[in-house]
């Protein structure tokens, strides 16, 4: 069933994809909240972008900031550039957030320790961009929400448990509960403050409810996840529980659920897995979705629709997984937890289309549904955002959504945190670029690096995955004649009968024999050669040549990337410089099949723009010429230099390893930055495959690193303009 869902699914997303007369979410534009930073402060702190909300006008939004205990606020007037308005201090950790005429309300977390709790609820004046009240909630708040009318708000008090105490397993006391604030004129009026208990309910720990997440209907009724006691309880607006019941479990078939093998095998079964809901939203006044993260026990990768009275109307089971899985999403190191982790979702109405949006906090991607037939919802687009999705809000009256991204890589170099934009238009979907929704089986995929096309026909394509997928290393054969590209087959590179271990592919082009030639990057420390494979039609390694003595002699860890074949030569590009390298140069290293010779010449390099390194990526041919992906190492704002460059054939002309190597002269052909902030996102660092067919079309393709600190995006273009400058 669970497939059958997602081939409707695919259906549904292939045909958002192809018609141009469709509505259509695109990415308008993404902003990192350092820039929210006041001028001279430390930048290079950590930063995050959790829950978030809009002004009632829709003309800002405002998200909680945990790390820095603030909250940002984001100018989205003109949303294809958003400005950053600053940040606000909150006196504790933030939580949450909503907003109610022109004031803020923000959830602050003021506890000492696990035992000793306290919160309060802030108003802050999103004009005067100051605190103006603070009501104190006695306990540890988690979410906030707010009637629909604006005249109450709710707090999950959540008093979360210690994680470290008896491995987390509840109950740990104090107990939670569910705070109620009446707001008049836009304040917040203290006294009002009450309480619904809820203890006494749940099957797991009863004694110890700890509500995650709370959103209020039409009817000003409450609905409250207890996602570590797997429960959910309707309260009307005086805190009397209408219904409650369990978040029950979902029995997953045909899921990775083993994280150590480096390799996306979809062959097991986890029976029984708690749905441990996160995030609730309603739809309408009978009926509410949630995401099913997980916690300690649970966790069932999909989202679920409820009738208020307990009744499963709708459960996704495996689809949405399958559908992340297909456009190059899932997260292989979280198999062995709670595979692309739901956490956020959001509901609303889009030109009389109802719409749930989902966003998988490990895959990074929010799934668009159109949830016209609560019963049967259609996965309609999956939009790529920042890494690890936390808080979406939509705004319809601007045909607007906006995600708050939290993770915020600075410690390890990588990306900050983003808000991101997306505008509901009548344009095709700009994402995924390629996908493997279509093909007669389930493709996992990710991590490509090297990219060759078939001389013989147009469009067809072959990419090799690097050693994120230690396990399974595959030559998998792309349409690009479609829209988006189709990686319509999978080969596993074997040896033995057996995946092939110890590889590293970066590069692959074909042999002329219906096989391939395969180049891998070593790294001795791990014993991974620096190696060239032959491998025949159906993946098995006929040959392997290591590189030679000499060469191994001056290795770094950066070795070949990519591989062409002219004739009897094959050439492979080394990323970066080795130690008998000249500084800002690196070799082009040659093969002959035939006489087993091997040769080189120097390429020159291009100068870090500020900071990081310079190295290639893959080479292919075309005319006369050798087409050369040039990159550096930075994301973001920092990437600097991301080219096409090209060298004479007739410069391509090697000498024996340890002689005088000549010295190629390059040229220029497209700065690939545009191409790559075309999605509107922030720009990636990894640009690894390059394949150019006979016509002169090139085309492009970037590395997600499996997901891993990722945001899983893969670009996949092309560039119209090779045949022109080939001449």
């Amino acid at each position: 069933m669970s497939r059958l869902l997602s081939f409707t699914s695919i259906l549904a997303l292939i045909a958002a994809s192809a018609s141009a007369a469709d509505m259509n979410f695109n990415r308008l534009a993404s902003i990192a909240t350092p820039l929210n930073m006041a001028q001279g402060e430390d930048n290079n702190r950590e930063t995050s972008s959790e829950i978030i909300a809009a002004s009632e006008d829709g003309q800002r939004v405002v998200y909680t900031d945990s790390p820095l205990g603030v909250l940002g606020m984001i100018d989205i007037s003109d949303a294809a550039n958003p400005k950053p308005l600053g940040n606000i201090e909150m006196g504790g950790e933030p939580t949450s957030v909503t907003v109610i005429g022109s004031n803020a309300f923000a959830a602050i977390n003021t506890s000492e320790d696990f035992i000793t709790v306290g919160g309060k609820l802030v108003t802050i004046d999103l004009d005067g961009k100051s605190v103006t009240a603070e009501c104190d909630l006695g306990g540890q708040p988690d979410s906030i929400a707010r009637a629909k009318d604006g005249s109450f708000i709710v707090v999950a008090i959540e008093n979360e448990r210690d994680e470290d105490l008896n491995d987390g397993v509840i109950p740990q006391m104090p107990a939670g509960q569910v705070a109620m604030i009446d707001v008049s004129e836009g304040v917040a009026d203290c006294a009002s403050l009450r309480f619904a208990d809820i203890t006494g309910l749940a099957e797991v720990a009863p004694e110890d409810p700890e509500p995650e997440f709370v959103d209020v209907n039409g009817l000003g009724e409450t609905v409250v996840t207890l996602q570590e006691n797997n429960h959910l309880v309707v309260l009307d607006r005086d805190g009397e529980v209408v219904s409650h019941f369990s978040a029950g479990s979902v029995t997953l078939e045909n899921v990775d659920l083993t994280d150590e093998r480096g390799a996306l095998r979809f062959t097991e079964t986890q029976a029984d897995r708690k749905r441990e809901p996160d995030a609730v939203k309603w739809i309408d006044d009978n009926h509410f979705a949630t995401a099913n993260e997980g916690d300690y026990e649970g966790g069932s990768r999909g989202w679920t629709i409820f009738n208020k009275d307990g009744t499963v109307v709708y459960e996704s089971g495996t689809s949405f997984e399958y559908a992340v899985i297909e456009a190059g999403h899932y997260p292989d190191k979280r198999s062995d937890a709670k595979g692309v982790e739901p956490e956020s979702i959001e509901f609303a109405s889009f030109d009389g289309v109802p719409y749930v949006f989902v966003g998988a906090e490990r895959a990074s991607v929010v799934g668009v549904y159109d949830v016209t037939d609560p019963a049967a919802p259609v996965l309609t687009q999956l939009l790529p955002s920042g890494i690890a999705p936390e808080g979406i809000v939509a705004l319809p009256s601007r045909n607007l959504l906006v995600t708050a991204n939290e993770a915020d890589l600075i410690e390890d170099g990588g990306v900050r945190s983003h808000v991101m934009v997306y505008e509901r238009q009548e344009a095709p979907a700009a994402y995924p670029q390629i996908t493997s929704a279509g093909a007669g089986e389930l493709i996992g995929w990710g991590a490509l690096s090297g990219l060759a096309a078939d001389p013989d026909n147009n469009g067809t394509l072959y990419a090799v995955n690097d050693s994120f997928y230690g396990y399974q290393p595959t030559i998998f054969t792309i349409d690009a004649t479609r829209t988006p590209a189709r990686i319509t087959s999978a080969l596993e590179v074997t040896r033995g009968g057996q995946p092939a271990q110890k590889l590293d592919l970066e590069g692959v082009t074909l042999d002329g024999e219906g096989g391939f030639w395969l180049a891998s990057e070593g790294r001795s420390d791990r014993l991974v050669p620096h190696a060239l494979y032959h491998v025949n039609s159906k993946g098995v390694i006929k040959q392997e040549i290591p590189l030679p003595a000499e060469l191994l002699a001056n290795e770094i860890r950066f070795g070949m990337e990519g591989i062409a074949r002219a004739g009897d030569t094959l050439w492979m590009p080394v990323q970066r410089s080795w130690k008998d390298d000249a500084k800002g140069e690196v070799k082009l290293l040659a093969y002959n099949t035939e006489t087993e010779e091997w040769g080189a010449v120097r390429y020159p390099l291009d100068v870090p723009a500020d900071k990081g390194w310079v190295g290639l990526s893959d080479i292919e041919f075309h005319g006369d010429f050798a087409y050369i992906i040039e990159r550096d190492n930075q994301i973001g704002a920092a990437a600097a230099i991301k080219k096409i460059y090209r060298v004479a054939m007739s410069d391509m002309d090697p000498a024996p390893i340890g002689s005088e190597l000549p010295l190629v002269a390059k040229e220029e052909v497209r700065d690939l930055l545009p191409d790559l902030k075309s999605l509107n996102g922030f720009v990636v660092d990894k640009v690894e495959g390059l394949a150019i067919d006979s016509d002169g079309k090139a085309y492009i393709v970037t590395d997600n690193d499996g997901v891993d600190d990722s945001s899983g995006e893969t670009l996949f273009f092309t560039v119209d303009a090779m045949a022109s400058v080939s001449n």
